[in-house]
């Protein structure tokens, strides 16, 4: 046997024990799979991703061979998304609006490959999820322009589901109707009572009056089967197109950094780990305070101790409680840490009522 061959014989024999760890690190990945779906997670994780490929480079000496073994990590990382992905593609996400709706944006844009169903109302598509039909919801809960989305805010205090992600998504509101109509023919416009708001200053500029709808893309659809030349919606272009209407004015919102933030709520908590610290980890907690001098502020203070920086602070009314309020809190760090668990403690000790509502990146 010549060196050609014995070096061909023991490639031979590396490719087998490649291919045996191969399958072995596969089964792995579809126990994260369906970890990810239980918690509707997403597959793509670019932090944790970023982490792996640093850690990964300081595993190969040489620097040529490093070269080749990044791109070959790479490579495997991908492998395993597609696979992850096609384990998935049964996904169930609930979302309310219709197909071209934010809610149907946001929902693509978190779990591309999923079966996305649609609601007329946020409280039904939270329902669904709570009722085990589907995997998940993807809904709005705070624009940067007109605040906080009530209803959902309401159903993370009273509802049993967790928030595990958010994502943004860029809100660009357009004026649409039939074909061939011109804006100095529209008297009325119909939308979500939000994107009213957020298009407040050029409804009034034109005069116009409006008529309230539960979602912007339904909004285009009731405008499209009306057929009324006179009315028109405020929804996307995705809206218009599915609805075959066309764009007769665009970006009318008043806040051109008009921003939504929506949340995946599912069934199962997911913790965050306690030795992989992520500085993007989030978390938000919702609580009420007993009726005594002080008590929201010894609250602020337990989580300030805990080194634990708050992004936002904001309280709702309650609905069965006349002048009684509860209050949200989404603060950067790890919930799963001591500190996390100790102002956990701490904070039950003294709220009338605590939910650790959802802990993500």
């Amino acid at each position: 046997m010549n060196e050609l061959e014995k070096s061909r014989v023991e490639i031979d024999k590396i490719d087998r024990e490649m291919a045996q760890l191969f399958e072995k690190r596969m089964k792995v990945c579809a126990s994260i799979a369906d970890y990810k779906k239980e918690h509707a997670l997403p597959i793509f994780d670019p932090a944790r991703e970023q982490k792996i490929l640093s850690r990964h480079a300081s595993l190969v000496e040489d620097p040529v061979y490093r070269e080749y073994y990044m791109e070959f990590v790479n490579n495997v990382m991908g492998l395993a998304k597609k696979y992850q992905s096609r384990l998935n593609d049964g996904m169930r996400v609930a979302y309310s609006g219709a197909e071209g709706a934010f809610g149907y944006l946001a929902a693509k844009k978190m779990f591309p490959e999923a079966n996305l169903t649609a609601f007329s109302d946020f409280e039904s598509a939270y329902r669904a999820v709570e009722n085990g039909e589907f995997d998940c919801a993807v809904l709005p809960f705070e624009n940067s322009y007109a605040g906080d989305v009530g209803n959902v805010m309401d159903l993370m205090f009273t509802g049993s589901l967790y928030v595990n992600g958010t994502v943004e998504l860029d809100v660009v509101q357009n004026l649409i109707a039939l074909p061939g109509v011109t804006t100095d023919k529209i008297k009325t416009v119909v939308s979500h009572p939000q994107a009213l708001e957020q298009c407040e200053d050029f409804i009034k500029s034109r005069g116009l009056e409006v008529v309230t709808y539960s979602n912007t893309a339904l909004a285009a659809k009731y405008v499209s089967e009306l057929g009324d030349e006179s009315v028109a919606a405020i929804a996307s272009e995705d809206a218009a197109n599915n609805c075959g209407l066309q764009v007769i004015e665009r970006g009318i919102n008043t806040g051109r950094s008009n921003t939504t933030r929506f949340a995946v709520f599912s069934r199962a908590q997911h913790t965050p780990s306690t030795t992989l610290v992520s500085e993007k980890e989030h978390f938000i907690l919702m609580f009420t305070v007993k009726n005594e001098a002080g008590s929201l502020a010894q609250t602020l203070n337990i989580i300030g101790a805990h080194n634990f920086n708050m992004r936002s602070v904001r309280s709702r009314p309650m609905k069965d409680l006349l002048w009684s309020y509860y209050f949200y809190i989404e603060a950067e760090g790890n919930v799963g840490s001591r500190d996390g668990q100790d102002m956990l403690r701490e904070l039950s000790a003294i709220c009338a009522h605590l939910k650790l509502v959802g802990t993500y990146n």
